[in-house]
């Protein structure tokens, strides 16, 4: 649909959710083609490993408990010592297995959406093979961005960590300790859910605009300035559904006493609830982009857009898109 500008820089949370569903629902075949490729499978992997780290962290307790109990040097000790040595050995497999998995489907989910969007928004005709054609390509410029926010959390965590060791070592167990430990706590929080944001809408820049690594990061500390509201909420929104989800997983299928029926028509359920919340979850995040371009009246050039979107599939150059110095009216498509 056409949104005027000053309509679009202006758009809440509401708002963000109602635009939300119109793309899905006046696209809804690629969507559910991108559902069924890429987010299906990213949330079958992210409950199975709920399912089965379950499992393993059950063995390894309980031949920790019999481990303690036997006694040292005898057969039984060393047959549970190895048993338990490769149960934990699986456990990290496993974490390692589904943390590349993870990074792998979610990265093409991202740059699937973010273009199938784009090209919506510039018109294009859009099918499943193209996007197929496009997105190992917007791909390469999503892990750039990716190892790059890695190192920023990696360095963020080193820094807390050595505040936190600084509190041990000053603060002891004085009561103005505790009053400082728990500010920091707040901080650390607050920083993370920042990150998390600025690495959400980046890496929308990376599939949009020429930028990607610091650069997205620092184009989109820039663009959520005086949207920060809106982004947190929405963020914050889909934390809470996602731990929702997790946890009725947790407690019906994991951990309840159902039936093998009634336990697989709950993981189905979750999943489609998964599932759906990672595609709302892409959409909103390309919408926030729309919007912060708007709000700080920068001109979304569709012409240059669609030349840069057509760079993907065309193997020609990208080509750059205007910023805040070529700003003129003009109206969004979303």
């Amino acid at each position: 649909m056409w949104v005027g500008q000053e309509e679009m820089k202006s758009l809440g949370v509401f708002g963000i959710f109602i635009e939300a569903c119109k793309i899905i629902s006046s696209s809804r075949k690629i969507f559910n083609q991108i559902i069924l490729s890429f987010i299906l499978p990213l949330s079958v992997i992210f409950l199975a490993n709920i399912e089965v780290s379950d499992y393993l962290l059950a063995k390894i307790i309980n031949n920790q408990n019999n481990l303690v109990e036997t006694r040292i040097h005898t057969p039984k000790y060393n047959k549970i010592s190895h048993l338990l040595f490769s149960e934990f050995a699986a456990f990290l497999l496993l974490k390692a297995a589904y943390f590349l998995f993870t990074l792998i489907f979610s990265l093409l989910s991202t740059s699937a959406v973010v273009y199938t969007i784009a090209c919506i928004h510039t018109g294009q005709e859009v099918t499943f093979s193209k996007v197929l054609r496009v997105v190992p390509k917007v791909w390469k410029r999503l892990i750039l961005t990716f190892f790059t926010v890695f190192a920023v959390f990696f360095a963020y965590n080193i820094a807390a960590a050595l505040l936190l060791i600084s509190w041990i070592a000053f603060m002891g167990t004085w009561n103005i300790g505790f009053l400082i430990l728990f500010f920091l706590i707040v901080f650390y929080v607050a920083g993370l859910v920042y990150m998390s944001i600025v690495w959400q809408l980046a890496n929308t820049v990376s599939v949009l605009e020429d930028s990607y690594g610091f650069e997205a990061m620092k184009r989109s500390r820039q663009m959520i300035k005086g949207k920060v509201g809106v982004t947190v909420f929405i963020f914050l929104v889909l934390v809470f559904f996602h731990i929702v989800v997790q946890g009725v997983f947790q407690r019906l299928v994991v951990h309840g006493l159902l039936d093998m029926a009634s336990r697989v028509a709950y993981a189905i359920v979750c999943l489609f609830l998964h599932a759906t919340l990672v595609l709302y979850g892409h959409v909103f995040h390309t919408i926030i982009y729309l919007v912060c371009k708007s709000y700080h009246n920068e001109n979304i050039d569709k012409l240059a857009l669609s030349g840069h979107l057509e760079a993907y599939s065309d193997h020609q150059e990208d080509v750059p898109l205007k910023g805040q110095e070529d700003v003129e009216p003009g109206k969004l498509m979303v």
